[in-house]
């Protein structure tokens, strides 16, 4: 049977956590610094992080990391999800804690001194470009062309909304290597410093989370142009033609990150409900005696226990069996946890009136980036199908 308990002595760590990230992580997110400030002011928080052994927390302990395992890694990042700051204070922020992951796996020695070591020191950044214009939920779709050329390979293709691009000091880019190979042995994935020649930054896109995106900026989405990129043979990462399974290895643990960290930013946004409407009087009676009040309050909480104990079960899964084990349960969380961070988020903005819409608070920056998660790692109507086709395979007609 299945159990979600953990030592004291991590148990310890997780109560250090929590004060950590809400005291001391917490109000950065109002100063909304520069990439310059912002290192100033995270660094001496990532020594206290490191001191404490739960920097980079997801990689093996042969690489700088504890080997924690995916339930444990959830519920840390249940708490470093209080707060888009707090990931990168523990040095498992996204594209990068992804990227170092694969790395770790796949690349060669050589490889890994130029672009891992330096990548879990913060030394460096990185961005990963798969997803095209035509190719969104789809990467067997892939246009952008990888051919092999004297020396190393071409790269020509166009990526769209890659994630730190314009900040990055390299990219992991996926390319179609065999194109007449099957569907998911026809890519692989290419090391492509940032400043290689034909690799172009056409532009920052601006979203429903930043509107008007600063260049440059740590949190970014961009479009990006390959136009005659020469990198040499010991670009390739991991074997010819295995850039979808590679991927697929990167995107499995990463949702159930992705996921407790949703539960964590639903979970402080249920704490701002609840305080509000604890304290604030209208028409008679607190907020917190009106019984629709009160439904939301029962339904936040039980959507919010819900998809918690779905993660942490997925997260159980794959420290026992594997990542495929988990294929429907990482699908089955990825979908219903968007939808509960959105419903949860709405509700407290709703309770905050006026107040919520503003940026004297976080919900509004919150709520952005909840309709973001439900598009974002595959869009939830092809997990949902992902799912349905997991469970119909359990049965035959009758």
């Amino acid at each position: 049977m299945w159990s979600f308990e953990t030592d004291p002595e991590f148990q310890s760590q997780l109560d250090w956590m929590r004060t950590f990230v809400d005291e001391r992580i917490v109000p950065i997110e109002t100063l909304r610094p520069d990439r310059e400030e912002f290192a100033a002011l995270i660094v001496p928080l990532q020594q206290v992080v490191k001191e404490r052994g739960l920097w980079a927390a997801h990689l093996a302990p042969d690489l700088g990391g504890p080997g924690f395992g995916q339930l444990k890694l959830g519920l840390m990042h249940e708490i470093i999800g209080r707060c888009a700051v707090a990931p990168y204070v523990f040095g498992n922020q996204a594209p990068d804690a992804g990227n170092s992951e694969i790395l770790a796996r796949h690349a060669t020695a050589g490889q890994r001194a130029r672009w891992l070591v330096p990548l879990l020191e913060g030394r460096l950044r990185s961005s990963y470009a798969m997803t095209e214009p035509g190719a969104g939920a789809d990467p067997t779709l892939l246009a952008t062309r990888a051919v092999q050329v004297s020396g190393g390979w071409r790269l020509d293709g166009h990526k769209w909304f890659i994630t730190n691009a314009s900040a990055a000091d390299f990219m992991i880019v996926m390319a179609v290597s065999d194109p007449d190979a099957g569907p998911h042995e026809r890519a692989s994935q290419f090391i492509v410093p940032t400043g290689t020649p034909g690799l172009r930054v056409v532009r920052e896109i601006g979203t429903l989370e930043d509107s008007r995106p600063e260049w440059g900026r740590l949190e970014n989405h961009a479009e990006v142009v390959l136009d005659g990129v020469l990198v040499g043979a010991d670009a390739l990462l991991g074997e010819r033609g295995q850039g979808f399974r590679i991927a697929q290895e990167r995107l499995g643990p990463g949702r159930i990150h992705h996921c407790m960290r949703w539960i964590g930013q639903a979970s402080r946004a249920l704490d701002l409900l609840c305080e509000r409407a604890l304290a604030r009087y209208s028409h008679g009676s607190p907020l917190a005696d009106k019984q629709t009040v009160q439904n939301w309050i029962a339904e936040s909480w039980a959507d919010l226990h819900a998809a918690r104990l779905m993660t942490l079960h997925a997260a159980w899964t794959i420290d026992r069996y594997g990542v495929k084990a988990a294929r429907t349960e990482i699908s089955a969380i990825k979908f219903r946890g968007a939808q509960m961070l959105h419903d949860v988020i709405d509700r407290a903005i709703q309770v905050h009136g006026a107040l919520g819409l503003t940026t004297d608070l976080p919900l509004q920056d919150m709520y952005r980036r909840a309709r973001s998660a439900r598009i974002y790692d595959g869009p939830d109507e092809v997990h949902r199908q992902t799912v349905a086709r997991n469970v119909l395979r359990t049965h035959k007609a009758r």
